[in-house]
Formats: structure tokens, C-alpha cells, sequence
């Protein structure tokens, strides 16, 4: 089984910056590098959307329209922890915020992940 913890959620000001941390742990995620990270998010009353994947395979990130140049993905295999340092942070970025794993493919579809976070809540708010 994979399990993976995300951290670092929180309340922040407009304009503020967060950084999320997601761990993967569990006998059959020896090989941490091989698997695309995505994160994702879902507000209340809407679908999970994507906000960001990484593939160490691809070697370029890749970002939802909404949050380009603003958020940030990236990843230490040596740790098997994927980041999403987050800055620029708008009231539209209130959501539970999740991780996900995919083994064998490199999508923004929410579907095609194996594995899932509990989810970590960030609330943008004055």
C-alpha cells in the first residue's frame, strides 16, 4: 500500500505565500522518481481540478492556467516529497489541496492518479 501525508496548509493574507509538502511512504513506492506527482485542488461546491504535475521522466513542470507564475512544483526524490510553494495567493485559491501519484501516465486528469492525500486545506482570506 502507498500511503501519502500532505503538510503545510493554513490560513494566509491575499498576497501571501504558502508551501505545501506531500510524502509518499509504503513498501511498493521504492521508486518514488519514476511516478508522476500531480497536485490538485477542490472548493467547496466544485470539482477536484488540476493545479500542477511533475514527471522526473519529462523534466519539465507543468501548471494550470490559473496559477502559472505563481505556484511553483517540485520534488526530492531522495525524500519522496513533492512541494507546491505557492505566492501571489487569491481568495480563489480557497480549497483543500491533494497530492496524487500516477505510475505509468502524465495527465491533468484527476482519474488517471493511483494515489491520493488526505488533502490539506488553504483558506486565502483577510
Amino acid at each position: 500500500q502507498v500511503q501519502l501525508v500532505e503538510s503545510g496548509g493554513g490560513l494566509v493574507q491575499p498576497g501571501g505565500s504558502l508551501r505545501l509538502s506531500c510524502t509518499a511512504s509504503g513498501r511498493t513506492f521504492s521508486t518514488f522518481s519514476s511516478y508522476t506527482m500531480g497536485w490538485f485542488r477542490q472548493a467547496p461546491g466544485k470539482e477536484r481540478e488540476f493545479v500542477a504535475r511533475s514527471s522526473w521522466s519529462i523534466g519539465y513542470p507543468d501548471y494550470a492556467d490559473s496559477v502559472k507564475g505563481r505556484f511553483t512544483i517540485s520534488r526530492d526524490n531522495a525524500k519522496n516529497t513533492v512541494y507546491l510553494q505557492m505566492s501571489g495567493l487569491k481568495p480563489e485559491d480557497t480549497a483543500v489541496y491533494y497530492c496524487a501519484a500516477d505510475q505509468s501516465d502524465y495527465s491533468t486528469n484527476a482519474a488517471h492518479y493511483d494515489y491520493w492525500g488526505q488533502g490539506t486545506q488553504v483558506t486565502v482570506s483577510s
